[in-house]
């Protein structure tokens, strides 16, 4: 499923059958905004009316707009899975990070296809 992107910004966006409106909210950060819209045009002017105004609203505050991820991922496993996992890296060549961004790559594409064929897509 391809994101709607704008200005380093995502949204998660959802449909309400029962109001027939499109429903989003920008993904990956900690405050809130939301927007809507009933056409697919009008979701995207809502959605860069969104980021725009909470981008501004942050300056009028005085507060820092929060920017959807830094790129550092701190992650707890298992001793056992960590070591299967370093292995795995060294036997392919590559660092712990990179093996890694490689799988998480891929369960991030795998989980895209199975989002777009239960849509339908």
């Amino acid at each position: 499923m391809k994101a709607m992107i704008y200005n380093g910004y995502a949204a998660r966006i959802e449909f309400d059958a029962e109001d027939e409106i499109f429903t989003g909210r920008i993904a990956g950060i900690r405050d809130v905004v939301g927007f809507h819209a009933d056409t697919v045009a009008g979701l995207k002017a809502a959605f860069h009316e969104a980021v725009d105004d909470y981008v501004e609203t942050c300056k009028k505050v005085g507060k820092e707009p929060q920017k959807p991820f830094s790129g550092n991922l701190m992650l707890r496993v298992d001793p056992e899975l960590h070591s299967k996992v370093a292995i795995a890296a060294e036997l392919a060549g590559k660092s712990l990070n990179e093996w890694g961004q490689e799988a998480l790559s891929k369960a991030a594409e795998q989980e895209d296809n199975y989002a777009e064929a239960r849509l339908g897509a």
